[in-house]
């Protein structure tokens, strides 16, 4: 499984929506619900799954699915 993968599973496990419904363009608070314990929770999640590390700068830049799909694909490269 590729960290795009695993990533869009910690997505749908903590917005607990369903996979289908994780687009790119979804944003983490209009279309997630994400509120800030959640958000937190997403982070850690991630980092913990995919074996990472984000720092707060990073963290404050991930907004959208989109976001954090790139971020974690420049992790690949």
């Amino acid at each position: 499984m590729s960290l795009r993968e695993k990533a869009l599973a910690v997505i749908a496990m903590v917005s607990r929506k369903d996979p289908s419904e994780i687009t790119p363009e979804a944003e983490l608070v209009a279309n997630l619900g994400l509120d800030s314990a959640k958000a937190l929770e997403l982070l850690v999640e991630l980092e913990d799954q995919l074996e990472i590390e984000i720092s707060d700068d990073d963290a404050a830049k991930l907004n959208s699915v989109g976001d954090i799909l790139t971020f974690v694909e420049g992790l690949e490269g």
